[in-house]
């Protein structure tokens, strides 16, 4: 798990202040497996969490960690999107990605591919084949942010992140790498631009290592374990792969790995996400996300109407419609 590493003892240290308010653990959910796009294994995160503590997140999935065989690398087919963001972050592998509008790009270890769905496209992922001819590892997650109602019919845009841009970050005692890709941690900015306010920090401990971090009040809080155990909240809630921990109130947030890991994990590795809540009506369904169901009835129909693009005349379309396609 590379994304992106550095020395923790040469960057700068974070830490919550005395008097914080620790966040303590409402739940600890575990993600189901499942298939998506042509058909690469993921970890559903947020499976089973009510939206009021989700609220801006939408859904996040694991994708893999899969080790192909050469020919194995899938992708998705093309598919519309409308009214929310869609974040994805590539820990190993290559995904190239394309749209309707003629954006796209080639986003590997460490990059964030950003996209802010709004009116609507048409958007297509797949491994380049390069990497379908030999195989390899493929790692990542993607997570959908809801856009507020005033934002949902915003034109379309990319934010391409490469992983040499995030804020590097450490913990008091230096055995934490903190990587921020949105938002902001002790005053500290990562380089994702949200409509939504939110903050999105993955985190590498040592064993043995805590992390005790600021958290905006006015943020939820989720912990995602992408490897390793450890524990959540300072009642030491103990956590590990593919599973979430959703804390409650307060100004920090606190995490620690076991002393000791599995052979194949070194560290614990968990993605931190904080948002402000919408507080709007949400309607979801497919690819759309809208607040009413009027809405969502007028996405489909733009969709079926070629109103949110057309695929360009090297592709054809793999899938006649919207039925089952999540991804962006």
């Amino acid at each position: 798990m590379p994304a992106v590493t550095a020395d923790p003892l040469t960057l700068p240290r974070v830490t919550a202040p005395a008097d914080a308010v620790a966040r303590p653990v409402r739940g600890v959910t575990t993600a189901p497996s499942g298939f998506e796009g042509e058909g690469f294994p993921v970890r559903r995160a947020f499976a089973g969490i009510h939206y009021r503590h989700l609220d801006p997140f939408i859904m996040m999935d694991q994708m893999g960690e899969v080790d192909y065989q050469p020919g194995e690398p899938k992708g998705t087919p093309w598919h519309p999107h409308r009214g929310f963001e869609t974040v994805t972050y590539i820990i190993d592998g290559i995904f190239d990605h394309q749209d309707s509008n003629g954006g796209g790009g080639t986003i590997t270890n460490g990059d964030t591919q950003w996209m802010t769905a709004g009116a609507g496209l048409l958007h297509i992922e797949a491994p380049p084949e390069h990497l379908v001819m030999s195989g390899g590892l493929f790692h990542g997650l993607q997570l959908w942010v809801n856009l507020p109602a005033k934002d949902k019919m915003m034109p379309p845009r990319y934010q391409d992140i490469r992983g040499g841009q995030v804020q590097l970050l450490t913990s008091s005692d230096g055995g934490a790498l903190l990587r921020v890709i949105a938002g902001e941690l002790d005053g500290h900015h990562g380089p994702g631009i949200t409509h939504t306010p939110i903050t999105m920090v993955h985190a590498t401990l040592a064993p043995g290592a805590e992390i005790t971090l600021p958290w905006r009040e006015d943020f939820n809080s989720l912990a995602y374990v992408l490897a390793g155990r450890g524990t959540a909240g300072a009642e030491r809630r103990p956590v590990h792969l593919g599973q979430t921990a959703v804390f409650g109130a307060g100004s920090s947030l606190t995490v620690r790995a076991d002393d000791r890991q599995d052979s194949h994990t070194p560290n614990l590795e968990v993605v931190l996400l904080g948002g402000r809540p919408i507080r709007e009506p949400m309607a979801h369904y497919g690819p759309f996300v809208m607040n009413t169901k009027d809405e969502l009835q007028q996405a489909f129909e733009d969709f079926q109407k070629g109103r949110l693009g057309t695929i360009p005349a090297v592709h054809g379309m793999s899938e006649g419609g919207p039925q089952g396609a999540r991804r962006a």
